[in-house]
């Protein structure tokens, strides 16, 4: 978190009609829900995952990357990468338990998402409790150790032939209707004012293309 001056300082460089639009976009954005990606490797839908994160007011998302680095293309996902919190697990051999632990360290029930296993149906989703969504790689989908580890499993009701939906459908199918019914529900799902202090401030310096200028231009000031 930078100091109050800073961000006074910058915050002269912004337009009243965004700051006051940061505002409002982090009235809206929650931690109740996060996304987690395992093994994705087509850049197209990471990216259109992160839109629909960022559109639908999900902040963070976590990437497991074990075979493949997980990469978003900025025609596809449209800036709203630079609004969202980003968690990666790449480190290691045991991305996947490393991710996972950490989820759960911080109240997350991880509920894998997969049309094959004795999954729970989208609109019969208990929208209360603090949920990580597992979505696995384009052809596996979710791993074993997903699979083993999971506190439960989640489907949308599909009638015909086919049986998997693309990533990004799914993605955006299950947040739209989990995130629609939280903000409906008396869960307190809104993120803290510390948090949003946080990012707002984080917000000011990426909207500004000469930020460490300026920064070096306040802080030469204020020592003078």
């Amino acid at each position: 978190m930078i100091e109050e001056g800073l961000l006074h300082f910058l915050e002269d460089y912004i337009t009243d009609n965004r700051k006051e639009l940061f505002k409002n976009v982090l009235n809206e954005r929650t931690r109740h829900f996060t996304v987690v990606l395992e093994d994705t490797y087509q850049p197209h839908n990471t990216s259109a995952v992160v839109r629909s994160c960022d559109i639908f007011g999900v902040q963070d998302v976590y990437t497991i990357e074990k075979k493949y680095i997980s990469k978003v293309s900025k025609h596809v996902a449209r800036g709203s990468q630079k609004w969202l919190t980003f968690h990666r697990s790449k480190s290691d051999e045991n991305n996947t338990k490393q991710c996972l632990e950490e989820l759960k360290n911080k109240g997350y029930q991880i509920i894998g998402t997969s049309p094959h296993l004795d999954s729970c149906l989208l609109p019969d989703f208990d929208i209360t409790k603090k949920t990580a969504f597992v979505f696995g790689a384009e052809k596996e989908g979710i791993s074993d150790y997903v699979k083993e580890n999971a506190d439960g499993f989640l489907k949308i009701p599909m009638v015909g032939f086919t049986e998997s939906l693309n990533i990004s459908v799914a993605v955006a199918i299950i947040l739209q209707d989990v995130t629609s019914r939280l903000r409906k529900s008396e869960v307190n799902w809104q993120l803290t004012e510390k948090e949003k202090q946080e990012l707002y401030a984080e917000w000011i310096q990426k909207s500004l293309k000469n930020v460490d200028k300026l920064t070096e231009y306040y802080l030469k000031n204020k020592k003078a």
